[in-house]
C-alpha cells in the first residue's frame, strides 16, 4: 500500500507539472512594516479552480488507469476539492459526480456545474456525506477521490510547501515558521513532509476556526477528537468534523493550533483586499487572521502563509469588504 511521502511530494511535483499553477510567493512592504518581520504569502487564490485542491486532485486522478477513467470518479467535498476533482476529471475526459452539502456556498456550486461534474445534494447534519459518497462509488464501480485522507492527494498538496521553500530561497529567505489553515489536514500533512525534510528546525503552527478546532482538541488529547456543538462559521471550508485517519500522524509534528474568530478571519479578508489586492475566501485567510490578530511572534523573522483558497460567496464577500459583515459568534 502506498505511503505518504517527501518522495512522494517530489514526485508528485513532477506528475502535477505543466497542469497546476506554481503560484507566486507574494510579499508586502506594507504587512512587513506592520508585523516588524518579512512575510510571505503563497497565493494559492490563483490555482486552478481557485484553491490550492487541484495539487491532490490532478495528482491522484492523473495516475488512474484506463479502466478506472472509464468508470468515472465521486468525490465528497464542501466547495474547494469539489472543484478541483470536477476540474482535474473534465481535463481527463472523465465523468465527476460530486457529493455536496446543501449549504454549500453558491459560487463553488456553480464552480463543480462549469467544470462539468454532477452535484449530488445532502444534509450534511443528518447524512454522511461518507457513505453517500462510497454508495455512489461502489454501484457505478468509481473511484472514489477523498478529500484529504489518500497518499497521493496528501502527496500533490505538499508540493505547496516544496514551492514555498524553494521560492523564499529565490528571495533569499529562509522561513523561519510556515502557519497554515487546518481542517482534516491534507494541505498541513502535505506541508509537514516538505518542511520535516527540507527546513526541519523551522516550526509549522496551524489555524483553525475558533469553534471548530479539532485538530487543537486533538494534538492536545494525542488522539482524533471532534469539536462539541458549533454555532457556525463563515470558514466553510474548514467544518471537518476531526483530523484525517491518514493526516493526523503527520501533522502531529505542528509546533501548537491557534485558533480564529469569524471577526478576525473577516478582518484579514478585507486586509486581503485592500492591501493585497487579493480576493481571499475566509477559510483560506485564517493564517493571515492568526498573523493580523497577533498570534505570532513575526519580529525579526520570516514568516510563511498559505493563503489557500479565493472561492468565496459574493455576497458574503461585499459584506466583509464594506463592513457591514455580523459575525454569529
Amino acid at each position: 500500500m502506498h505511503t505518504a511521502s517527501f518522495a512522494g511530494v517530489q514526485d508528485a511535483a513532477r506528475q502535477i507539472a505543466g497542469r497546476a499553477v506554481r503560484t507566486p510567493l507574494i510579499e508586502s512592504p506594507a504587512l512587513n512594516a506592520r508585523t516588524g518581520g518579512r512575510v510571505l504569502l503563497k497565493a494559492e487564490t490563483l490555482q486552478v479552480a481557485g484553491a490550492f485542491k487541484f495539487r491532490g486532485a490532478w495528482n491522484r486522478i492523473s495516475r488512474l488507469s484506463e479502466a478506472e477513467r472509464a468508470r468515472g470518479v465521486v468525490a465528497y467535498s464542501s466547495g474547494n476539492h469539489a472543484q478541483a476533482v470536477a476540474a482535474a476529471a473534465q481535463m481527463l475526459g472523465i465523468e465527476a459526480i460530486i457529493v455536496m452539502p446543501a449549504d454549500s456556498p453558491a459560487v463553488k456550486v456553480a464552480g463543480v456545474r462549469a467544470f462539468g461534474g454532477e452535484v449530488r445534494m445532502y444534509d450534511r447534519y443528518s447524512e454522511s456525506r461518507e457513505a453517500i459518497g462510497e454508495e455512489i462509488a461502489g454501484s457505478k464501480g468509481s473511484v472514489l477521490v477523498r478529500p484529504f485522507d489518500d497518499p497521493f492527494v496528501i502527496e500533490g498538496q505538499g508540493t505547496t510547501g516544496l514551492e514555498m521553500i524553494d521560492q523564499a530561497k529565490a528571495l533569499g529567505a529562509h522561513i523561519d515558521q510556515l502557519v497554515c489553515g487546518a481542517s482534516g489536514g491534507g494541505l498541513l500533512a502535505g506541508i509537514n513532509l516538505s518542511m520535516a525534510a527540507l527546513a526541519p528546525h523551522s516550526p509549522v503552527i496551524a489555524v483553525e476556526p475558533k469553534h471548530y478546532n479539532d485538530m487543537q482538541l486533538s494534538i492536545a488529547a494525542g488522539e482524533r477528537k471532534t469539536y462539541p456543538p458549533a454555532p457556525g462559521t463563515i470558514c466553510d471550508a474548514l467544518m471537518t468534523d476531526r483530523p484525517g485517519e491518514l493526516t493526523f500522524p503527520i501533522n502531529r509534528r505542528v509546533e501548537r493550533v491557534e485558533t480564529v474568530s469569524d471577526a478576525e478571519v473577516a478582518e484579514a479578508v478585507r486586509y486581503a483586499f485592500h492591501a493585497l489586492k487579493l480576493v481571499v475566501e475566509p477559510g483560506g485567510a485564517v493564517s493571515l487572521a492568526a498573523l493580523l490578530a497577533g498570534r505570532l511572534q513575526t519580529r525579526g523573522r520570516t514568516t510563511a502563509l498559505v493563503l489557500s483558497g479565493g472561492n468565496v460567496d459574493p455576497a458574503l464577500f461585499a459584506a466583509i469588504i464594506e463592513d457591514r459583515f455580523t459575525p454569529i459568534a
